[in-house]
């Protein structure tokens, strides 16, 4: 049995070093006996085995040498708030795997702070698993870290850990196979469209609607058709003024998203708060509003939906496609936005992305255009990636990626690199200069 790539494949697909694999093959029986002897006899040494033992029907073999875990912190130069916090850094777990000399990248965002603490629970909680298992078993390992951790994870930064263990196998089994991870998703090299996204709060409130106006005219000049400002952080009038100032800046063609992070206390003031920002817009209506309410109020964000002329985006912060079949089912968004550094990895990210393709449900991804412009590729639904210019300060995981491998945009798209995997490579000076340390 060929793969599309030609390499051959387990009749069965199971894991010939598998402990969990129900009734394996004689070849895989004898298989295994092997590598056990092996591994005695060189006393446990198990390091460069691939080089000689193979399965016979040509699966490989391969070992894991390392999971190497970093915690790093960001600083943010400019003053930053959104509608529920100040930003001063941005904390990033970065994780690699490394196997037959190549390693997989990996990473997601934690938050203002965590990002140590989570290290330390990688290492003794995940990073043992990982070493035991086959990393091109990918959806295997993911099983097998979330069955381990449902007492200490579920939901939350263990399933952000998860994310970013799931990234790095992606990413090394696209470097093993020389292809992009676009391909690998059965997508290809393409260039993919883009929102630029900011309008955060920064400087004199009194001129908050000036600096919206001029951010949105340098987005322009970018070559950017498409934006996205905060709400939530002034009255609704203030927030109003700011989005009538965005809706004059972009111009007949341009559209124009708002995201409240969850500012709203329920339904009833988010639908307050909607209905100005509907009036500010005018004619030019609103591309979509996201994140009024609460990630757990799905019953409200569904009222809003039915209630309101502007689409409803969310699904940022929601985790595992459980969370995403609660939202599909209630019809609490007409647009989701699956982020695969917080709900699983890649893998889950697929999952929901193609869930939501069967119920005509469009993806926006949230944050990380250097990961989703692969996933966007690969997507049919997919409607646009966010795109953060590192000039604003504001998303900057890029300070860790080498200038050199850093995503492109032109004209209102990001270019889906052609480099194997995500494409990206870690300055390992920057992760040393942002390192977290106690």
């Amino acid at each position: 049995m060929k793969s599309s790539r030609g390499q051959a494949r387990h009749p069965r697909g199971l894991d010939p070093l598998a402990t969990d694999s129900l009734r394996p093959c004689n070849i895989c029986t004898r298989t295994t006996a092997l590598v056990d002897h092996l591994r005695e006899s060189w006393q446990g040494t198990y390091l460069g085995i691939t080089e000689f033992v193979s399965h016979p029907l040509g699966v490989s073999l391969l070992q894991l040498t390392a999971v190497r875990v970093h915690a790093v912190a960001v600083p943010v130069h400019i003053p930053t708030r959104i509608s529920t916090r100040v930003l001063s850094a941005r904390e990033y777990l970065v994780i690699e795997i490394e196997a037959d000399d190549l390693v997989g990248i990996g990473y997601s965002y934690i938050g203002t702070r965590g990002a140590a603490a989570l290290a330390e629970a990688v290492r003794e909680i995940l990073s043992p698993i990982v070493l035991a298992s086959d990393p091109t078993d990918i959806l295997g390992v993911y099983d097998r870290l979330y069955q381990e951790t449902l007492l200490t994870g579920r939901r939350g930064m263990m399933i952000r850990a998860l994310s970013a263990i799931d990234i790095a196998l992606w990413d090394l089994a696209g470097k093993r196979r020389n292809a992009p991870l676009a391909e690998l998703l059965g997508g290809c090299i393409r260039a993919v469209p883009a929102y630029a996204s900011g309008g955060y709060y920064r400087g004199d409130e009194s001129a908050a609607a000036q600096i919206v106006a001029e951010e949105i005219e340098e987005n322009r000049r970018q070559g950017f058709r498409d934006h996205k400002i905060k709400v939530g952080g002034l009255s609704i009038a203030g927030d109003a003024d700011r989005v009538a100032a965005g809706i004059a800046a972009i111009g007949p063609e341009g559209r124009l998203a708002l995201d409240a992070n969850n500012a709203y206390p329920n339904a009833h003031e988010a639908l307050r708060a909607i209905r100005a920002f509907e009036r500010a817009a005018g004619d030019h209506g609103l591309w979509w509003m996201e994140e009024p309410l609460s990630p757990d109020d799905i019953a409200g964000h569904a009222e809003l939906a039915r209630a309101v002329e502007t689409p409803i985006a969310t699904g940022e912060i929601a985790q595992t496609r459980y969370e995403f079949r609660a939202l599909i089912e209630t019809k609490a968004a007409d647009i989701l936005q699956p982020d695969a550094g917080v709900l699983g990895g890649i893998s889950e990210w697929i999952r929901v992305a193609r869930t939501a393709e069967s119920f005509q449900i469009p993806v926006a991804p949230h944050w990380h255009a250097n990961l989703h412009v692969h996933l966007a590729a690969a997507s049919p639904n997919a409607l646009t990636v966010e795109h953060f210019d590192l000039s604003k300060d504001i998303y900057n995981f890029e300070e860790l990626v080498t200038p050199d491998s850093r995503l492109i945009a032109s004209e209102g798209k990001v270019i889906c690199p052609d480099r194997p995997g995500l494409g990206i490579e870690i300055d390992h000076d920057a992760l040393s200069r942002f390192a977290i340390t106690r």
